[in-house]
């Protein structure tokens, strides 16, 4: 007979995350009774420690924290059969995770989201950002159905889709206070570092890290969106390249000043993405939404 479940197993991860006994019982509704009493059945059917508890915290000792890694592989692995069983069943899935580049901000598919819930109120969707290397990460490591404005190219070894959204050019831009504003001529490295760059960050947790238009050694502040890296440029905090629609309108109202530099960056294309072989009924809705010539220029439009 087996001595571990998934409730067990489900157990552990939210004491893992949440930090103590009483905190894991709040997130899955459980009376901290019952969490104590799986906890301590189960080390006492494996004859191992599985926590350290150092007051109200609980830490996992190094068998509990091996238990809870390869345990984890079986908790996401039932999950995807629970989907799979529900989506065999009514051909939308019960769950859908939209990850947008950091570009995008989550408000921008508004209307869409609306007409999703329309015709598919049985799926759950939830929609996260993700930036850079990240976004392609968050879906090969299934923590997202489908990409949406994912930039450059998707990581090799292949395993998905992708569908173009389209391109767009960046420019260079500072605030009009900004000591670069007043610099004659085209801008070269020597100018550019003496001064601090503004830079979205890669949310990446096991890809390597992408890095634009930044120079070695370069003082950086690090943001986590387009939208921020925006608005701090037009404060004057730093310099960077941004998408030309984005930098133009901001221009027309006095905020930024765009500039020439000696090294540019090259147009950026963004990109649908979803795993190869899955073909649910809310994923196809949102393929079908987004695909088309006119959704990236009316974000555009959007943003600026």
């Amino acid at each position: 007979m087996l001595k571990l479940s998934l409730d067990a197993l489900q157990i552990l991860d939210a004491i893992d995350r949440r930090g103590s006994f009483s905190a894991a019982g709040k997130a899955l509704h459980k009376v901290p009774s019952t969490i104590s009493y799986t906890v301590a059945k189960l080390e006492d059917d494996l004859g191992v420690q599985l926590f350290d508890r150092v007051g109200p915290r609980a830490e996992l000792t190094v068998a509990g924290r091996a238990l809870l890694d390869e345990g984890r592989h079986l908790l996401r692995a039932a999950r995807e059969l629970e989907l799979r069983v529900r989506r065999v069943a009514s051909g939308w899935e019960s769950e859908l995770t939209l990850a947008l580049d950091s570009v995008f901000p989550a408000w921008l598919l508004g209307p869409d989201v609306q007409a999703f819930r329309e015709v598919a109120r049985q799926t759950r969707l939830r929609l996260v950002s993700e930036a850079l290397s990240g976004t392609w990460e968050a879906l090969l490591d299934r923590r997202a159905d489908l990409l949406i404005g994912a930039a450059g190219e998707g990581p090799s070894g292949g395993g998905y889709v992708v569908e173009p959204l389209g391109t767009v050019a960046f420019v260079f831009a500072v605030a009009p206070q900004h000591p670069l504003a007043r610099v004659q001529g085209v801008l070269g490295r020597e100018q550019l570092a003496e001064h601090c760059a503004v830079a979205v960050a890669d949310s990446a947790r096991r890809l390597l890290p992408r890095t634009v238009g930044l120079l070695m050694g370069q003082e950086t502040l690090t943001v986590p969106d387009m939208v921020s890296k925006v608005r701090l440029q037009c404060q004057g905090v730093g310099f960077g390249f941004l998408p030309e629609p984005c930098a133009r309108a901001a221009a027309a109202r006095g905020e930024l000043v765009i500039r020439e530099v000696a090294e540019h960056k090259p147009d950026e294309s963004f990109w649908l993405a979803w795993r190869t072989g899955e073909d649910g009924a809310a994923l196809r809705w949102w393929r079908q939404r987004l695909t088309g010539p006119d959704t990236l220029q009316c974000w555009w439009q959007a943003l600026g």
